[in-house]
């Protein structure tokens, strides 16, 4: 074994049964001096699936930022997998934390669609049929299979999501985090990044205001206000607390009944 191998091994051994994310206090204010997160406390288990909900300037998408590293903590802490996420391990939290960002053209920028898949794994040494697999793993396991020569401005919105996500999937995340994936989508492209993110056997945080989508695709949400965690249940549950919902400003869609969804949900399973 190589050193770089045996690093990685006690590396692995070292965070064995770990939670998959450890948010411990964490607060943060902007230069402006304007604190937005005022100690957070979140922990989220390998292979959970849980959504962050919230009214606009809660400090959502300023948590999500904070997973990977792009902010960096004013006090307290967070862990990937045991690990803290600080400048010395920010290399390898990158390659287990991918952000999905809200605008697929902020992670699309290459001719084609395949050169943007392969940026992130060419980043990290691998080059040819390792480097090609990883490209075509990642394209078809958001349906995109056969779009490596496209043009990224040639595609839908939802197709560029969806190759925004591969882009993150082919460097083999433990940890995919999303802000406002279903923003803007038509029904069918909605659709179809609710089945690529479903089948998915990884763990998922998703940033959104589309409660549906949350009680769709997340068992667990959390409701974050005003920098703090207001809540934290099985979503089914909390869309259905209709004081809580009003407190913090969430709203379902007109006649949309999360229990009716559940009952509807449990009738075509059983």
């Amino acid at each position: 074994m190589t050193a770089a191998g045996a690093a990685a091994d006690r590396s692995d051994r070292s965070v064995a049964g770990r939670p998959a994310v450890e948010v411990d206090g964490l607060a943060f204010a902007y230069p402006d001096g304007r604190q937005v997160l005022f100690g957070i406390d979140l922990t989220v288990a390998h292979g959970e699936r849980v959504a962050v909900l919230g009214p606009n300037g809660a400090g959502k998408t300023t948590l999500m930022l904070h997973l990977n590293g792009i902010l960096t903590a004013g006090a307290g802490s967070i862990r990937v997998a045991g690990m803290p996420v600080t400048s010395g391990n920010m290399r390898e939290i990158r390659r287990r934390v991918g952000l999905v960002f809200q605008d697929p053209d902020d992670q699309l920028f290459m001719p084609t669609v395949g050169q943007d898949v392969a940026f992130g794994p060419a980043n990290l040494g691998l080059r040819g049929a390792e480097l090609a697999e990883r490209v075509a793993d990642a394209l078809a396991a958001v349906g995109l299979a056969g779009y490596a020569e496209r043009a990224p401005h040639h595609l839908s919105l939802g197709e560029r999501r969806r190759a925004a996500v591969a882009t993150v999937l082919a460097m083999r995340p433990d940890v995919l985090v999303l802000d406002e994936p279903s923003a803007n989508l038509d029904p069918a492209g909605r659709r179809e990044l609710a089945e690529v993110l479903g089948g998915l056997e990884l763990t998922l945080i998703m940033v959104t205001h589309d409660l549906p989508y949350a009680l769709q695709l997340c068992p667990r949400s959390v409701i974050l206000d005003e920098g703090v965690i207001a809540a934290d249940g099985p979503t089914a549950a909390l869309l259905s607390d209709e004081p809580l919902m009003a407190a913090h400003r969430l709203e379902l869609p007109f006649g949309f009944n999360p229990r009716h969804v559940l009952a509807k949900s449990s009738e075509l399973m059983s």
